[in-house]
């Protein structure tokens, strides 16, 4: 059994607090907040949701480390607001604790390579739930992937209407920074390609309820060659797309499509091979994450392996405020001397200046 510190209990918190609990292999010590009284109000409200779950017998806090160390934890989730994502994962790590965090990685790339040198300094691993990965759908349409040869074009559409309130509404680019990096993350996957450089525009329409802009195009080059173009909008009423998008990936030998909710479809001869079931979303994520801290299985999502998707979404918002095409070594450089100049840990900052470049640390070489 693994025994699991969870950090944040907002909405997203209270999600992966009953995830946690429903996992046979996962035992909630604690939950952390700044407000003791929400997260005491979210335990209390799984103590009837749950079967089994007796509020009074999980600890809670202020400080993860204090927590975590009270009470014997195995890890810990990080489910706190992005701005808290390195401070937090940061603690943990220097105490001797792996993480699990939620996407993304952290509030900018800078950060993201500051929390990559210190799981490598620290010795403990940081693992990025990229939670969308988790659908048997996307396995399958991977595996699809692999029958149509030479992979030209992938695209996504996605198309929505929510009435979020709060913060989304009020940021400059909610569509870009606050989703799309679930599709940034999945074209890298399905691809199997990392991304080069972008050109993007974003606007607002007149009748968007957002202050920002609401939708957005892109259109990435990807070092297998390939083009993955993004477009979608955060204010479109009317035949929406899944919260997945809707999906087309074009090779040489044929196409396949996915609407995002149902199986994919192939038009290509020759079948896929054989694909698992890795779950679904957070519980799937969690499940990976057990299953790495106990078995050594395979994780999709670890940090070196994270940063690539959230310098996709910054080279996007780059793009769109200079109007000209991006590259994402100009987006890691710049990234690497922010986190250098920022960085309070000696250790890790000696760690990297003795990275030989950005891409090859996050690789996994030197």
């Amino acid at each position: 059994m693994t025994r699991l510190v969870l950090v944040g209990a907002g909405g997203m918190g209270r999600a992966w607090l009953g995830t946690i609990l429903r996992n046979p292999d996962a035992e909630l010590a604690g939950v952390v907040d700044l407000d003791l009284d929400v997260a005491r109000a979210a335990l209390a409200e799984v103590e009837g949701q749950i079967d089994g779950v007796v509020a009074a017998d999980v600890a809670v806090g202020q400080d993860v480390v204090e927590v975590a160390r009270r009470t014997g934890a195995d890890a810990v989730v990080n489910v706190t607001v992005p701005q808290a994502h390195h401070p937090v994962t940061t603690a943990a790590l220097f105490a001797g604790f792996p993480v699990l965090g939620e996407k993304p990685v952290a509030s900018t790339v800078a950060q993201a390579l500051s929390l990559v040198a210190a799981s490598e300094v620290s010795g403990q691993p940081f693992l990025v739930s990229q939670s969308r990965r988790y659908n048997p759908h996307v396995e399958e349409f991977r595996a699809q992937a692999a029958v149509l040869g030479d992979l030209g074009a992938l695209s996504t559409e996605f198309f929505k209407a929510p009435h979020f309130g709060g913060f989304r509404e009020e940021m400059a680019q909610p569509l870009l920074v606050d989703m799309a990096i679930h599709q940034f993350d999945l074209a890298r996957y399905l691809l199997d390609a990392e991304p080069v450089s972008v050109y993007c525009e974003s606007f607002n329409p007149p009748w968007s309820w957002y202050s920002g802009d609401a939708n957005a195009a892109a259109v990435f080059e990807m070092s297998s060659g390939a083009r993955y173009s993004f477009t979608g909008s955060w204010c479109a009423p009317g035949v929406e797309t899944s919260w997945n998008g809707s999906w087309r990936l074009s090779g040489a030998n044929g196409s396949a499509v996915w609407n995002g909710d149902d199986r994919p479809v192939l038009d290509a001869d020759g079948e896929p091979g054989e694909f698992s079931d890795p779950g679904q979303e957070i519980a799937g994520s969690l499940a990976a994450f057990v299953a790495f801290l106990t078995r050594g299985a395979a994780f999709s999502g670890e940090v070196h392996d994270n940063v690539l998707s959230l310098a996709m979404v910054e080279a996007a918002v780059e793009s769109a405020g200079s109007g000209a095409r991006v590259q994402l070594d100009d987006v890691l450089d710049r990234a690497y001397a922010r986190a250098l100049a920022d960085e309070q840990r000696e250790d890790v900052a000696t760690a990297l200046k003795g990275w030989s470049s950005v891409r090859t640390a996050l690789s996994g070489g030197r």
